[in-house]
């Protein structure tokens, strides 16, 4: 099931990134890394953080996005971004 639940994160966000036009700026593809911790609440890796700080001008956009807004939205994306020591923004 959590296999199930990170694959459809994985292609909502490959599809928010489309959707924004493949925009050098927000790109919710870069945040794929990030899917196990927001399903599972595992630690985020490096890479899962950087592109947290790099993205994070954009977040309210990808919440805003309801093919994954209860992901980004979610308890465990609350707990990543603050083990990656990025603000959880107000939208």
């Amino acid at each position: 099931m959590a296999k199930a639940a990170a694959m459809f994160v994985l292609v909502a966000l490959v599809a928010a990134a489309m959707a924004t036009g493949g925009a050098a700026q927000c790109n919710a593809g870069s945040l794929t890394v990030c899917a196990g911790p927001i399903i599972s609440g595992t630690m985020p890796s490096q890479t899962c953080c950087a592109n947290l700080k790099n993205q994070r001008g954009c977040f309210c956009q990808f919440a805003r996005n309801p093919a994954y807004s209860t992901y980004i939205n979610s308890p465990n994306a609350r707990k990543t971004l603050a083990s990656c020591g990025v603000a959880v923004p107000r939208c």
